[in-house]
């Protein structure tokens, strides 16, 4: 959600503050701001906005200092204006934080009646008022911070500088993601490994309740009972090179194009093409044995996992419960002795997935997670993880990591389905083979991009649009619309297409778009059936198909967009890529910002 970045340094600071801070933007965010040290006293320079208004705020006001944090804020509690930016600070101490004090209320309601003065509605400013008031009774900062961090509950990360020592920054977690970075003579703290990349690849992560005190070329931690303790210093593979755009406009633009090479990366770890044989990592718990699964994700994550859980159940024959995560640990439901889930996220850092998977791990079932980010929270605590392969993921509306997603979840259903006999070697040589051609076939989609601009411009003119899909399609379909909503602002939804009579068709009419994703199969007829309905009705019908199954809607439909034949196992993932596509055109013609839409985040780290 927010981005914390803090440099412990040798040279001034604040551009490279600010640099890191860019590297953050993918997390959504709505004002920014900076704090250093200046000849031992605290100087901050905020702003509301874009981090370009905070760069203009900076050269207008320049900001000296080697030692310094930063921040990008996602409003949670008070308005996205200047006086709520971070950082928060006092005379003696300044403050970023990203995630929430559940009991700030409270600690407020006492710090005012000993006399603190507030000047804004935020959690943070209670915390950092909180070390002022520790401070000024004599701790030291390393005393004040630890008494702090033990008085203040919730889901949070913080970095701390302090007025008169500028070899030290203090840094915590608990429940939101933290990093701490080994440079030579200097150390930083990062949100995530990318906003640390172009400054060292030397990465050691807090664990849940840690706090650690750096100085200018070291670092301690200490666990949650403020014990001592050592935590690993990682090489991370993130590179400081792999986020620019290239010659593309966006990078929701560029993700799109890295469909093709980030299917063949991640089909290539599960996949061996000579025997065609799936061949998975170590699963923490028996395929052929286990009772039941449950999946659950948020957001696109979810929707992969819902395509998963028709490849799952009809491939393996395992019964599947897909869940929201915000839903599930609310839900309460009884979970099968034995059972075990299947958790999916880009980031791992998801705050409702992470609850999700500490439910489901209390409950005794193993926990698998399906996460791009092998240093991730999830991917530390969960019992096995399996990786996608897509990379840094910068567009807030998730992409390639999607179908990345959706490639691991069908190897994974392949897997299973041999392990319990349900499928032959023919039959894995077969599904096998079909996902191997999805590079080269979604090379071939993208192809289509000059049709799928076009329809896009009939989109852009719609307030309501519908997607429809049957079977594994039906999430597609969810998907499509999601993303039309994430970054045009056009108002979609996604439906099985029987259900369309039991409600939607009453939205029909000649200024509704209704987008199918109809590939020949099984369930074309079927299809084909309620999108007749939908044209008798004056819907305008705008299909996604294959050679197949074009002729028959060319009969009625105003547009028809032919991908390329493929078995039904490749047809999810395949037609993820146009109807993700065709939300970028809309948005790219209605001059919306698509790569950082307005209220999202890429990384949600609060509940």
């Amino acid at each position: 959600m927010c981005g914390i970045v803090g440099i412990v340094g040798k040279d001034e600071v604040a551009p490279r503050l600010l640099e890191a801070l860019r590297r953050l933007e993918y997390r959504g965010y709505d004002s920014a701001g900076l704090a250093t040290l200046v000849n031992g006293h605290i100087e901050r320079r905020r702003a509301e906005g874009k981090l370009g208004n905070l760069a203009t705020v900076l050269e207008r006001e320049g900001l000296a200092g080697t030692t310094g944090i930063g921040h990008t804020r996602w409003a949670t509690h008070g308005a996205p204006v200047e006086r709520n930016a971070h950082p928060h600070a006092t005379t003696r101490v300044a403050v970023v934080h990203n995630g929430i004090f559940e009991n700030y209320a409270e600690l407020r309601a006492e710090l005012e009646a000993e006399g603190a003065v507030f000047e804004t509605e935020t959690d943070t400013e209670t915390f950092c008022r909180l070390v002022d008031h520790l401070l000024a009774g004599g701790l030291e900062p390393e005393e004040a911070a630890a008494a702090a961090l033990k008085r203040v509950h919730g889901a949070f990360a913080v970095a701390l500088i302090f007025a008169g020592r500028p070899e030290l920054m203090i840094c915590a977690r608990q429940g939101a993601p933290l990093a701490v970075g080994f440079g030579e003579g200097e150390m930083f703290v990062g949100s995530d490994a990318l906003a640390l990349a172009p400054l060292t690849r030397r990465i050691a992560y807090l664990e849940e309740g840690d706090h650690a005190i750096l100085d200018c070329g070291s670092a301690r931690f200490f666990d949650v009972d403020g014990e001592e303790v050592e935590r690993e210093i990682r090489t991370t593979a993130v590179s400081g090179a792999a986020t620019g755009k290239g010659n593309y406009r966006h990078y929701m633009e560029k993700e799109l194009h890295e469909h093709p090479a980030v299917l063949g990366d991640t089909l290539r770890q599960y996949l061996d093409p000579k025997t065609l044989e799936v061949r998975l990592p170590r699963l923490p718990f028996d395929p052929a044995r286990v009772p039941r699964l449950t999946v659950s994700a948020c957001g696109s994550a979810f929707l992969a996992g819902q395509v998963g859980r028709y490849w799952i159940e009809r491939l393996a024959r395992i019964p599947v419960d897909a869940d929201v995560a915000s839903e599930l640990r609310y839900r309460d439901p009884p979970l099968s002795e034995g059972g075990a889930a299947i958790l999916v996220s880009q980031s791992g850092e998801t705050a409702d997935t992470m609850a999700a998977l500490k439910l489901l791990r209390e409950r005794g079932q193993k926990v698998l997670s399906v996460v791009n980010v092998p240093e991730s929270s999830m991917a530390r605590e969960s019992d096995a993880t399996v990786l996608t392969v897509a990379g840094p993921e910068v567009g807030v509306a998730s992409t390639k990591a999607f179908t990345a997603q959706l490639a691991v979840l069908a190897c994974l259903a392949i897997g299973m389905g041999r392990a319990r006999r349900e499928l032959s070697t023919l039959d894995e040589g077969r599904l096998t083979q079909a996902l191997l051609t999805l590079p080269h076939n979604a090379a071939l989609v993208l192809e289509k991009d000059a049709q799928i601009r076009e329809l896009a411009a009939e989109v852009a003119k719609a307030r309501d649009v519908l997607f429809l899909g049957r079977g594994p399609m039906f999430p597609i379909a969810m998907e499509g619309a999601l993303k039309l909503k994430e970054i045009s602002y056009i108002h979609a939804e996604g439906y099985a297409a029987g259900e369309m009579k039991h409600g939607p068709i009453a939205l029909i009419d000649s200024a509704v778009p209704v987008i199918s994703l109809c590939p020949s199969g099984p369930l074309f007829e079927k299809t084909l059936s309620n999108l007749q309905e939908a044209a008798a009705r004056g819907g305008r019908i705008m299909a996604f198909t294959d050679a197949a199954g074009a002729p028959a809607l060319r009969r009625f439909a105003e547009a028809v967009i032919e991908l390329p034949e493929v078995e039904p196992i490749a047809q999810p993932i395949l037609h993820a890529i146009p109807v993700q596509l065709l939300a970028y055109h809309v948005a790219v013609l209605k001059g919306t910002d698509v790569d950082q839409p307005r209220n999202l985040a890429k990384s949600v780290t609060v509940e």
